[in-house]
């Protein structure tokens, strides 16, 4: 029998990553970190204080005088050296988060392999951080140049938590800013561990890493030093960092929520659609992920089938202790989310969805020990209920049957989301006329997935800003003007 208990982790929190250095927090505030498969509580974690965001940003303020000027192939070196790092500490890093977590052990080493690409990706990006030259007439120059902001925020989600931590890190980093970064509360090992890795390879101060809950997340958007603010996570806080970072005029980007369609026309192939489906739903992470396939609209002449085959293959995912090898769907992050993705099953059967398959916690006496949810597939739903309209962040999706096309896509934009969509059809005319119709900000047809380099954001309240990319890179300057004349 596989050991079902809480690996050794090897790793206990050393304080918050100040200024290159591991510190207390000033009023030596923790919090507990548990193992959602079981509940087992495996450590206590520094809670920073309003007076602990204030020494981050201090830090981070200082190092910004020297790091700025730094040369760009030594900046590209730091990240391609953090990049190796985390090659080196895969095994590591994964374990952490999913035990931490929840996610399966397969998926969170992808995580790793991800992080790794994205800071060598932007390494390579620095050259091009480039300003233009125009002439307005003899003896006249004028010439535009990108600077970095000085102190950037970046507050980050539990689903990805070294993901996070250090991706959205690079873009900053790159363009010669320093960062101060709140890891996620639910899952917040990792982000630390970041600390250990960074030590030595960038100045003191360049890279600073606190944890703790929305006190810290509200002083860090508000502080008067920060010039720019990243966040990862739900609308609601969004709409709420966006509001505070108002008041001090603070740009910002925001990676939000999404409940995303998945659009089968009649001349798909059922089970390659229900597979692209399931794949889109990103199981290893419990559906706990803003870019989910929740909502699988359907042609009616293929809704057996691929009903059908979604079942098949929903009851077929290995459900079980995420750190064990072959297991894909482990616990959801908290007891918190547990209770919030019942909900909206109560209301999906109250409202008269049909259950296909899951609609609970799994039967084995061991699991439910844990927050494990089964993959579960609602059919007949309707834009009006809950499971249709809301963003749920667990493994419960959605099927409308559909036959009018003008009907199906008046509901696919009819919620307040609009992250990702999917299209399914072998006719190249009908998949782009859908794609430039869908009100998402990142479409696929015949493929779930993303790449690096290409715009990754949202439209409507799925978010502000695009990252993994170009643009991304460019949105951690800003812009000055020299006018010259001789």
């Amino acid at each position: 029998m596989p050991d079902k208990t809480t690996p050794d982790l090897n790793f206990s929190p050393k304080g918050l990553y100040i200024g290159g250095e591991w510190q207390e927090s000033i009023d030596s505030g923790t919090f507990e970190t548990i193992n959602p498969s079981n509940r087992e509580k495996l450590g206590d974690v520094p809670e920073a204080a309003e007076k602990d965001v204030d020494r981050a940003v201090a830090a981070a303020k200082t190092a910004f005088v020297e790091w700025r000027r730094v040369p760009i192939a030594e900046r590209a070196r730091c990240l391609e050296k953090l990049a190796q790092r985390i090659d080196d500490h895969t095994e590591e890093l994964a374990l952490l988060d999913s035990v931490d977590a929840g996610n399966a052990l397969s998926g969170m080493r992808g995580d790793m392999e991800w992080t790794a690409k994205t800071l060598r990706y932007f390494a390579g990006l620095i050259t091009e951080i480039k300003g233009e030259t125009s002439s307005h007439g003899p003896r006249h120059l004028n010439v535009t140049r990108r600077q970095p902001y000085g102190v950037v925020a970046k507050i980050n989600a539990f689903n990805h938590p070294f993901r996070f931590c250090a991706e959205k890190a690079a873009a900053p980093l790159a363009a010669g800013n320093c960062v101060v970064i709140k890891g996620s509360e639910q899952a917040p090992l990792s982000s630390l561990k970041l600390g250990e890795l960074c030590d030595g390879i960038f100045p003191k101060g360049v890279v600073n890493i606190i944890t703790g809950g929305a006190k810290a997340g509200a002083a860090l958007v508000s502080h008067p030093d920060v010039g720019r603010v990243g966040f990862v996570g739900s609308v609601p806080t969004g709409r709420t960092i966006a509001k505070a970072a108002a008041e001090t005029l603070k740009v910002v980007s925001l990676e939000l929520g999404g409940k995303n369609p998945i659009i089968i026309f009649p001349d798909a192939d059922p089970e390659k659609a229900a597979t692209s489906a399931i794949k889109g739903m990103n199981m290893n992470r419990q559906g706990q992920s803003c870019s989910s396939t929740s909502r699988v609209f359907v042609h009616e002449s293929l809704h057996g089938a691929v009903t059908e085959e979604l079942v098949k293959q929903a009851e077929a995912l290995p459900i079980g202790f995420p750190w064990l090898e072959g297991n894909e769907v482990g616990p959801v992050v908290s007891e918190r989310q547990y209770e919030r993705i019942l909900g909206f099953i109560s209301s999906a059967e109250e409202e008269g969805a049909d259950c296909l398959t899951g609609g609970g916690p799994p039967d084995d006496a061991e699991l439910r020990k844990g927050f494990f949810v089964s993959p579960t597939v609602y059919d007949q739903v309707t834009p009006e209920m809950r499971i249709g309209r809301e963003e749920i962040f667990g493994p419960v999706m959605s099927v409308f049957p559909w036959s009018d096309e003008e009907t199906m896509l008046d509901a696919v934009n009819g919620v307040e989301y609009g992250l990702t969509a999917a299209i399914v059809t072998n006719d190249l005319a009908r998949a782009m006329e859908t794609a430039e119709r869908v009100e998402a900000g990142y479409v696929w047809i015949n493929s779930t997935g993303r790449y690096l380099g290409a715009p990754y954001g949202g439209w409507k309240q799925s978010g502000l800003g695009q990252e993994e990319c170009f643009d991304e890179l460019l949105s951690y300057t800003r812009i000055k003007n020299i006018n010259m004349r001789w």
